[in-house]
């Protein structure tokens, strides 16, 4: 049973062309379905998350990530009475955009683009991939995905100004995403946050020790997991502690969401969309406790010297790349060469680099600037 501010699939605003409605499968289905079988979702496997493979064969890169976030997206729709389909379509979908080496490479290639008076985000690129590069029908470019996953693929994080993004004017850029939307952004915290702290534990560059000093909500845990196994191995009460913040995340994102929708008064998706404020959100409190994690995170593990020479190494491939096509465009593939006479050569060679995996990049980088 949907709640009443849930999306329905049969009143989605439809598919850039027109389909015919399948057997047994509803849109949004076949949209999560479309996803999983595209190319960019495949090549998500070899693109960094945080750690590349020097660590270690088990850390997350971009696909298992995106599978943990389609995992718990689900499980907090299915308690909202929310459209559990579209949720997990938008989660499969929501870093298709993201280019090899991580949030370095976005980095960079979002500098080299603005060197030419433009931009690189990975919302608007995953909205490019879906609409125009995957090439999988007779009928039509692109997924020809719902008009709901579209948005949401756009809306899930950012709220973009009609003004600055014209050509987004048909995503209701005035109004909140739905709530299937709008959850995204926050499990996707939740899980690249406990993640995050696993892998780096895990890499041995945190110790339980630093992130209890430095992070009052593992600090409580970990003492609660100790008392209740203290016989457990270390790592296994790590273990428990990352499960009992994973739940408290989740459960608090469930619990608060439902208040704040009933605050609001919102009966329905119209409600949900003109209220003026998103209304999936943690509550104060844990809202506080995420952020102090994510501090952590950005200031132990994310920045400290022993990943350096690996994020700097992948700004300069891309750097280096990006400026070696500029000056040689009939270096790059015949396709893209194509591509550079309706649209500048910049935007082509940025299409290029961000749909590139971690070794294919260092391929190319092989190749064109001999190292």
């Amino acid at each position: 049973m949907l709640a009443d501010y849930a999306v329905r699939v049969e009143d989605s605003r439809g598919r850039r062309h027109f389909e015919p409605p399948h057997a047994y499968r509803n849109g949004f289905q076949r949209d999560r379905d479309r996803v999983v079988h595209a190319r960019a979702f495949r090549r998500l496997e070899a693109k960094t998350q945080v750690f590349t493979r020097r660590y270690s064969d088990h850390f997350r890169n971009r696909l298992t990530h995106t599978i943990e976030v389609a995992q718990i997206s689900r499980t907090i729709a299915a308690q909202l009475g929310l459209n559990a389909d579209l949720v997990e379509a938008l989660a499969l979908a929501h870093d298709l955009g993201h280019p090899p080496f991580g949030h370095a490479g976005e980095k960079a290639l979002d500098a080299a683009m603005r060197q030419h008076g433009l931009a690189f985000d990975h919302n608007l690129h995953a909205l490019r991939l879906v609409e125009d590069f995957e090439l999988r029908y007779a009928a039509f470019r692109g997924l020809n995905l719902t008009f709901e996953v579209r948005e949401g693929i756009v809306k899930h994080s950012h709220d973009y100004d009609a003004k600055d993004h014209p050509e987004l004017a048909e995503y209701l850029l005035d109004q909140r995403p739905p709530l299937e939307a709008q959850l995204i952004d926050l499990a996707d915290e939740i899980a690249y946050n406990t993640a995050d702290l696993d892998d780096g534990y895990e890499a041995r560059l945190l110790t339980v020790e630093q992130i209890a000093e430095g992070v009052d909500l593992f600090a409580r845990h970990y003492r609660e997991a100790k008392s209740r196994y203290p016989n457990a191995a270390k790592k296994l009460a790590f273990n428990e502690a990352l499960k009992s913040i994973f739940d408290e995340f989740v459960g608090d994102l469930i619990a608060n969401t439902a208040r704040r929708v009933e605050a609001a008064g919102a009966h329905s998706l119209e409600d949900v969309r003109r209220h003026t404020e998103r209304l999936a959100a943690f509550s104060p409190p844990v809202e506080e406790a995420r952020r102090r994690l994510k501090e952590f995170l950005y200031e132990n593990l994310y920045y400290i010297p022993a990943l350096a020479t690996e994020k700097e190494d992948a700004e300069r491939i891309i750097r280096e790349l990006f400026a070696h096509w500029m000056e040689e465009p009939g270096d790059l593939p015949r396709n893209y060469r194509e591509k550079s006479a309706v649209e500048p050569l910049p935007r082509v060679i940025c299409d290029y680099i961000a749909g590139m995996t971690d070794p294919f990049i260092f391929q190319q980088y092989k190749k064109y600037c001999g190292e």
